[in-house]
Protein backbone atom coordinates (compact mmCIF):
# COMPACT_ATOMS: atom_id res chain seq x y z
CA UNK A 1 0.00 0.00 0.00
CA UNK A 2 1.44 3.66 -0.76
CA UNK A 3 2.11 5.73 1.85
CA UNK A 4 0.08 9.14 1.30
CA UNK A 5 1.95 12.15 0.56
CA UNK A 6 3.07 14.09 4.05
CA UNK A 7 2.89 17.67 2.61
CA UNK A 8 0.45 20.20 1.77
CA UNK A 9 0.61 20.60 -1.92
CA UNK A 10 0.14 24.16 -2.20
CA UNK A 11 2.41 25.19 0.48
CA UNK A 12 5.18 23.31 -1.19
CA UNK A 13 4.82 24.93 -4.25
CA UNK A 14 4.25 28.26 -2.71
CA UNK A 15 7.86 27.35 -1.18
CA UNK A 16 9.09 26.38 -5.44
CA UNK A 17 7.47 29.71 -6.52
CA UNK A 18 9.87 31.52 -3.64
CA UNK A 19 12.82 29.69 -5.05
CA UNK A 20 12.05 30.31 -9.23
CA UNK A 21 11.16 34.13 -8.13
CA UNK A 22 14.63 34.46 -6.52
CA UNK A 23 16.88 32.05 -9.21
CA UNK A 24 14.62 31.67 -12.38
CA UNK A 25 14.28 28.28 -13.70
CA UNK A 26 17.57 27.72 -14.96
CA UNK A 27 18.78 28.97 -11.77
CA UNK A 28 16.97 26.55 -9.67
CA UNK A 29 17.83 22.83 -9.58
CA UNK A 30 16.45 20.00 -8.35
CA UNK A 31 17.72 19.77 -4.84
CA UNK A 32 17.15 23.54 -4.53
CA UNK A 33 13.51 22.86 -5.16
CA UNK A 34 13.00 20.09 -2.54
CA UNK A 35 15.10 21.35 -0.09
CA UNK A 36 12.78 24.18 -0.18
CA UNK A 37 9.83 22.51 -0.16
CA UNK A 38 10.48 19.86 2.78
CA UNK A 39 9.97 16.87 0.02
CA UNK A 40 11.55 14.32 -1.56
CA UNK A 41 12.71 14.15 -4.55
CA UNK A 42 10.39 10.82 -5.59
CA UNK A 43 7.54 13.41 -4.20
CA UNK A 44 8.24 16.25 -6.33
CA UNK A 45 7.94 13.73 -9.55
CA UNK A 46 5.17 12.05 -8.30
CA UNK A 47 2.95 15.49 -7.53
CA UNK A 48 4.38 18.30 -9.81
CA UNK A 49 6.42 16.10 -12.56
CA UNK A 50 9.34 17.34 -13.35
CA UNK A 51 10.76 20.93 -13.13
CA UNK A 52 9.08 22.23 -16.17
CA UNK A 53 5.55 21.28 -14.94
CA UNK A 54 6.55 22.83 -11.41
CA UNK A 55 7.66 25.62 -12.87
CA UNK A 56 4.34 25.85 -14.98
CA UNK A 57 2.26 25.27 -12.14
CA UNK A 58 4.15 28.04 -9.85
CA UNK A 59 3.62 30.46 -12.67
CA UNK A 60 0.17 30.18 -13.07
CA UNK A 61 -0.23 29.98 -9.23
CA UNK A 62 1.64 33.24 -8.81
CA UNK A 63 0.32 34.81 -11.93
CA UNK A 64 -3.72 34.36 -10.65
CA UNK A 65 -2.40 35.29 -7.21
CA UNK A 66 -1.24 38.39 -8.86
CA UNK A 67 -3.69 39.41 -11.00
CA UNK A 68 -6.32 39.05 -8.32
CA UNK A 69 -4.28 40.97 -6.10
CA UNK A 70 -4.14 44.03 -8.58
CA UNK A 71 -8.13 43.11 -9.84
CA UNK A 72 -8.61 44.26 -5.97
CA UNK A 73 -6.38 47.45 -5.59
CA UNK A 74 -8.23 48.39 -9.21
CA UNK A 75 -11.54 48.24 -7.34
CA UNK A 76 -10.66 50.24 -4.75
CA UNK A 77 -11.13 53.77 -3.66
CA UNK A 78 -14.49 56.14 -4.49
CA UNK A 79 -13.18 57.25 -7.84
CA UNK A 80 -11.49 54.84 -10.67
CA UNK A 81 -8.80 57.16 -10.41
CA UNK A 82 -7.99 56.02 -6.95
CA UNK A 83 -8.01 52.12 -7.47
CA UNK A 84 -5.44 52.96 -10.16
CA UNK A 85 -3.06 54.92 -7.66
CA UNK A 86 -3.76 52.29 -5.43
CA UNK A 87 -2.67 49.53 -7.44
CA UNK A 88 0.54 51.18 -8.69
CA UNK A 89 1.17 52.16 -4.76
CA UNK A 90 0.68 48.10 -4.41
CA UNK A 91 3.38 47.45 -7.30
CA UNK A 92 5.58 50.00 -5.92
CA UNK A 93 5.62 48.58 -2.07
CA UNK A 94 6.49 44.68 -4.03
CA UNK A 95 8.41 46.34 -6.23
CA UNK A 96 11.72 45.14 -4.22
CA UNK A 97 10.53 41.44 -4.16
CA UNK A 98 11.85 39.09 -7.84
CA UNK A 99 8.48 38.97 -9.82
CA UNK A 100 8.10 35.11 -11.26
CA UNK A 101 6.25 36.33 -14.02
CA UNK A 102 8.36 39.13 -14.93
CA UNK A 103 11.09 36.65 -14.49
CA UNK A 104 9.82 34.42 -16.93
CA UNK A 105 9.26 36.78 -19.82
CA UNK A 106 13.25 37.85 -19.04
CA UNK A 107 13.94 33.88 -18.81
CA UNK A 108 11.58 32.54 -21.88
CA UNK A 109 9.75 35.73 -23.73
CA UNK A 110 7.38 33.90 -25.59
CA UNK A 111 9.14 30.83 -26.50
CA UNK A 112 7.40 28.30 -24.80
CA UNK A 113 3.51 28.42 -25.75
CA UNK A 114 2.71 26.52 -22.13
CA UNK A 115 3.87 29.74 -19.67
CA UNK A 116 2.60 32.08 -22.88
CA UNK A 117 -0.71 30.96 -22.39
CA UNK A 118 -0.52 31.77 -18.65
CA UNK A 119 0.71 34.86 -19.02
CA UNK A 120 -1.74 35.82 -21.92
CA UNK A 121 -4.38 35.00 -19.89
CA UNK A 122 -3.23 37.32 -16.69
CA UNK A 123 -2.67 39.61 -18.83
CA UNK A 124 -6.24 39.77 -20.69
CA UNK A 125 -7.72 39.67 -17.59
CA UNK A 126 -5.89 42.83 -16.40
CA UNK A 127 -6.15 44.71 -19.38
CA UNK A 128 -9.55 44.40 -19.49
CA UNK A 129 -9.92 45.65 -15.74
CA UNK A 130 -7.73 48.58 -16.26
CA UNK A 131 -9.64 49.65 -19.91
CA UNK A 132 -12.85 49.14 -17.85
CA UNK A 133 -11.76 51.39 -14.78
CA UNK A 134 -9.74 53.87 -17.46
CA UNK A 135 -13.47 54.50 -19.02
CA UNK A 136 -14.61 55.11 -15.45
CA UNK A 137 -12.25 57.64 -14.81
CA UNK A 138 -12.44 59.15 -18.09
CA UNK A 139 -16.24 59.47 -17.30
CA UNK A 140 -15.24 61.33 -14.06
CA UNK A 141 -13.61 63.82 -15.71
CA UNK A 142 -9.55 62.41 -14.33
CA UNK A 143 -8.22 60.96 -17.16
CA UNK A 144 -8.17 62.20 -20.80
CA UNK A 145 -11.57 62.39 -22.99
CA UNK A 146 -9.46 61.60 -25.74
CA UNK A 147 -7.37 58.89 -24.57
CA UNK A 148 -7.52 55.06 -25.76
CA UNK A 149 -8.55 52.71 -22.99
CA UNK A 150 -6.73 49.78 -24.16
CA UNK A 151 -3.63 51.53 -25.68
CA UNK A 152 -3.39 52.97 -21.57
CA UNK A 153 -4.31 49.73 -20.07
CA UNK A 154 -1.42 48.49 -22.22
CA UNK A 155 0.97 50.97 -21.34
CA UNK A 156 0.10 50.24 -17.48
CA UNK A 157 0.41 46.56 -17.93
CA UNK A 158 4.54 47.50 -19.06
CA UNK A 159 4.69 49.96 -16.75
CA UNK A 160 4.28 47.61 -13.70
CA UNK A 161 7.27 45.37 -14.81
CA UNK A 162 9.38 49.02 -14.80
CA UNK A 163 9.20 49.92 -12.10
CA UNK A 164 9.18 46.03 -10.63
CA UNK A 165 12.49 46.08 -12.75
CA UNK A 166 13.69 49.53 -11.95
CA UNK A 167 13.09 48.39 -8.09
CA UNK A 168 15.56 45.07 -8.40
CA UNK A 169 17.71 47.68 -10.20
CA UNK A 170 18.09 49.18 -6.88
CA UNK A 171 15.81 52.33 -7.64
CA UNK A 172 14.45 53.92 -4.56
CA UNK A 173 11.54 54.45 -3.31
CA UNK A 174 11.60 58.09 -4.36
CA UNK A 175 12.40 57.20 -7.91
CA UNK A 176 9.81 54.48 -7.96
CA UNK A 177 7.13 56.85 -6.76
CA UNK A 178 8.13 59.16 -9.56
CA UNK A 179 7.45 56.30 -11.97
CA UNK A 180 4.32 55.45 -10.78
CA UNK A 181 3.35 59.38 -11.06
CA UNK A 182 4.73 59.54 -14.36
CA UNK A 183 2.89 56.93 -15.32
CA UNK A 184 -0.80 58.63 -13.79
CA UNK A 185 -0.15 61.48 -15.61
CA UNK A 186 0.43 60.13 -18.94
CA UNK A 187 -3.28 58.95 -18.64
CA UNK A 188 -4.21 63.19 -18.39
Amino acid sequence: MARPKAFEKDAALDAATRVFRERGFAGSSAADLTRAMGIGRQSLYDTFGDKAQLYRAALARYTAQETEAHLVALSTGPRAIDGLEIMLARVRAKAGEPCLAVGAVCEFGRTLPELTTIQAAAERALAGALAARLGEAQDEGDVAADLDVGEAAAFLIAAIPGIRIAARGGAGAAQLQALAELALRALR
